[in-house]
């Protein structure tokens, strides 16, 4: 497998959670990592700032920059990769990880909320994709990766949420045409989606509780696939919609019980997987097997 030592990561709300388990993964092979989000100070219903990322990633191996940026600012980015660039020589990966989520329905949402989710998602994810652009085409390997799921146009998965399906469809939709605009430029371009609930804070408060944080997997077989991406070349792997675990399967990964939070409760399914996609390991509980 290759390695990411040396390479600068510039991750968007990477201060728990997904984000934070990307950026310790390219830590472990010395690589650095820019924490560029919001939490600057402690959060009173959320677990780390910038600053306790910063020491996780440096612990994990990787040298860190803790930024407060707010994605919905241009300002606010093109300092923050300013910033990165001088510390570090230059961005060879970015990881449009920030993401909102309400899941209310069109004729409950308040337009407040269904503005910060596309600002957030959709236009945040476009924004810091435009702005890394310049430091990406300087690197011999560069990426964009968006936590954002495949474009399966399907009733089921707009009806009951269906401001929050558009705002993520929309990160999708930059990675479908920014795939094409940048293949000339030799940036690699993909999105990733996990098959099952990933056991992260907005899970835990906003999705389900503990049960459903039982019924999930850890935020790190995201990581691992998501450092397969990056050590691949970008010229060969582009305008993909990768899922987690069947990325990991055609690539030798046979193991996927490790990411299981716990093994005696079935796994549950994430929005927007699409109905053909098999998952490569049962999704059912390890007891009730055999």
């Amino acid at each position: 497998m290759g390695t990411l030592k040396g390479k600068t990561l510039f991750i968007s709300g990477a201060s728990r959670g997904i984000g934070l388990a990307i950026g310790k993964r390219a830590a472990q092979d010395g690589a650095n990592v820019v924490i560029a989000a919001k939490t600057g100070e402690p959060h009173p219903k959320l677990e780390g700032t910038i600053y306790t990322a910063a020491k996780e990633i440096e612990d994990a191996g990787g040298q860190a920059l803790p930024i407060v940026v707010d994605v919905r600012s241009e300002e606010s980015v093109d300092n923050a990769m300013k910033a990165a660039a001088e510390k570090f020589g230059g961005i060879d990966i970015l990881v449009n990880n920030a993401s909102a989520i309400n899941l209310t329905p069109v004729q409950q949402i308040d337009m407040k909320r269904f503005d910060l989710m596309h600002q957030i998602n959709t236009r945040g994810t476009l924004l810091c994709s435009k702005l890394a652009i310049p430091y990406l085409k300087q690197s011999e390997n560069p990426h964009i990766l968006m936590l954002s799921p495949p474009l399966d146009m399907q009733e089921k998965w707009f009806k009951n949420h269906t401001p929050y399906s558009i705002a993520k469809y929309g990160m999708s939709l930059v990675v479908l045409g920014l795939a094409g605009e940048l293949r000339s430029k030799k940036i690699g371009v993909n999105a990733l989606w996990p098959r099952t609930t990933i056991a992260t804070a907005a899970v835990q408060n906003l999705l389900g509780g503990d049960m459903m944080v039982q019924a999930s997997r850890t935020p790190d077989i995201l990581a691992d696939a998501a450092h397969l991406i990056f050590t691949k070349p970008a010229t060969d792997t582009t305008g993909n919609f990768f899922i987690d675990d069947t990325l990991l399967a055609e690539n030798g990964m046979i193991d996927f019980d490790k990411y299981r939070v716990n093994p005696k409760v079935d796994l549950q399914l994430d929005f927007f997987v699409p109905d053909d996609s098999v998952a490569p390991a049962s999704l059912a509980a390890l007891e009730a097997e055999g």
